[in-house]
């Protein structure tokens, strides 16, 4: 019998093994097969589509790294599609390009995805090529001084671009610069200048080891035929096999220790400043996950959401304000943006602060409650209208959470979550300490308001 548990990790069977886990109605059969190395394969066979989404998603991100480490996840990301001893990257690009496909990749805190997306008849060539280059990247040493320079030009790029850099801030003020959620994903040019081809491939060998991979399928298929191709394209590579020690998962259940409220200011010369007020939230276990999301959209998940009624509608303050919640496995937080003229901010932020203690004190309406519901079950529902929200959709649920809810569990948690829950969750969440980053033609010690 398999075991499984928050980390993501299983006892590693002695052969394949093989279940089916649904037949949705709303989509199609969906399988899952664990092999000896321990990497697993997670299909959902949809016949009506004629394309087919491949990812390779790999339980490693930012949050792993260590402090001079810092951006070696994404460095990795751009380097695994730099060629391997079977293909250069020119192989790699052309051979998908020339049957109409297209790849690409991305790194978060937690995880890292490559993916492919072809059609139907295309499959096999997606699984080989997809398979090559994350189990056998060359990285080869001036492939490693090119991909510096392009990361370096994309942090670079990213400062440019304050309505980013606010958000990367507000992460930093809650966690702090030394806890890993608080870095960057991308890395800073301090880190990613000395960092060397042996620390880069030394990652790679110790954390892309086949239990901490999930591979996800969606579109017209079959799974014997997948799990057979993959077997073939990672025989006898480094993802044949189960590691003699694997790396280590992070702890469940740990408490993350986040910062004191405090305000961030970047000065930049910018027509619009930048706000977010943000806290710690809940993590992405939190039965109460449903609630939030549904609390999220009735105070800025929409054009009809509390805040941009008030704000953009009623008062013409900002063209975007909203809400939302990030949610990682040991922690979480929750924001709200806002752009606006730098001479409204703080106006801006005294009707952001109102709105969060209105919501806090007096709670939410029954047409609040029956929008929310409705505005998440449709944001979820129609957010899997392709091959590749579905392939996403298998992944998280083995990758993030150890199980996957069908679509009808999924709309049933979120039709049950009660007027009082909200509030409950409102009334925690909205009226903790808020931290602040504003980014903007502010000097760092301007003032703004804290309450």
């Amino acid at each position: 019998m398999l075991h499984r548990g928050r980390s993501g990790g299983e006892n590693i069977p002695a052969r394949a093994v093989t279940r089916t886990i649904s037949d949705d109605p709303l989509g199609g059969t969906v399988r899952r097969t664990v092999l000896p190395s321990g990497l697993r394969i997670i299909t959902e066979a949809i016949p009506a589509m004629r394309s087919v989404s491949f990812g390779v998603w790999v339980g490693v991100g930012s949050r792993d790294e260590t402090g001079p480490l810092s951006g070696v996840s994404h460095f990795l990301e751009h380097l695994l599609f730099k060629g391997t001893p079977k293909r250069s990257a020119m192989d790699i690009s052309a051979q998908i390009e020339a049957v109409g496909g297209e790849t690409n990749a991305f790194t978060t805190k937690e995880y890292t995805c490559y993916y492919a997306r072809v059609l139907d008849q295309d499959l096999p060539l997606a699984i080989d090529v997809m398979c090559d280059l994350v189990a056998n990247s060359v990285l080869d040493p001036a492939d490693v001084e090119t991909e510096r320079g392009v990361i370096l030009e994309e942090i670079a790029m990213h400062d440019d671009e304050p309505g980013d850099e606010v958000h990367d801030l507000i992460v930093r003020a809650i966690y702090g610069d030394n806890h890993p959620l608080g870095r960057l994903i991308s890395g800073t040019e301090e880190t990613i200048t000395p960092m060397t081809r042996r620390q880069i491939h030394g990652f790679y060998r110790r954390r892309y080891t086949a239990p901490s991979i999930v591979i996800a399928v969606a579109g017209n298929l079959d799974h014997a035929e997948v799990v057979r191709g993959i077997r073939q394209a990672l025989a006898g590579g480094p993802l044949d096999t189960a590691p003699a020690q694997p790396a280590s998962h992070r702890p469940a259940g740990a408490r993350v220790r986040t910062r004191k409220a405090n305000t961030v200011v970047e000065p930049k010369e910018t027509e619009q400043a930048h706000v977010v007020l943000g806290c710690p939230a809940i993590d992405r276990f939190d039965d109460r996950r449903f609630a939030l999301g549904v609390m999220n959209n009735i105070l800025g998940g929409g054009m009809s959401s509390r805040l941009f009624q008030e704000i953009r509608e009623r008062r013409g303050l900002a063209y975007s304000v909203y809400s939302y919640a990030s949610q990682y496995a040991d922690s979480g937080h929750f924001g709200v943006y806002a752009g606006c003229a730098p001479g409204k901010v703080h106006e801006v932020l005294d009707l952001i602060r109102a709105e969060l203690a209105r919501l806090a004190a007096d709670g939410i309406t029954d047409e609040e409650l029956s929008r929310g519901r409705g505005m998440t079950k449709g944001s979820f529902v129609l957010g899997l209208e392709d091959t590749g929200s579905r392939m996403s959709r298998l992944a998280k649920g083995e990758l993030l959470y150890d199980d996957l809810l069908s679509v009808d569990e999924l709309l049933a948690r979120v039709d049950a979550v009660t007027a009082d829950e909200v509030n409950r969750v409102a009334a925690e969440l909205l009226t903790r300490p808020m931290s602040l980053a504003v980014v903007g033609p502010f000097d760092k010690n301007d003032t703004f308001p804290t309450a």
